[in-house]
């Protein structure tokens, strides 16, 4: 179990969106952490690219075009 503790104006501030949006506090939270895990995964992933920008499939812009159906 994660326990944190805040500083008094960022429970105050957490408080009062929880009442406004009737989520509780620990809800939004978690939201929080969930979305900044998100956030993380999602630049670990950029920066695997980066380090290797020939790894992945790489294909011309007429043939992306052609499979996202933008040659209308």
């Amino acid at each position: 179990m994660l326990h944190v503790n805040l500083d008094p104006e960022t429970e105050k501030d957490l408080a009062f969106w929880a009442k406004r949006s009737g989520q509780s506090m620990d809800d939004i939270a978690l939201e929080a952490i969930r979305e900044k895990i998100e956030e993380l995964e999602d630049i670990a992933l950029l920066e695997r690219a980066l380090a290797d920008p020939d790894a992945g499939t790489t294909v011309s812009l007429e043939q992306m075009r052609r499979e996202l159906g933008l040659d209308a």
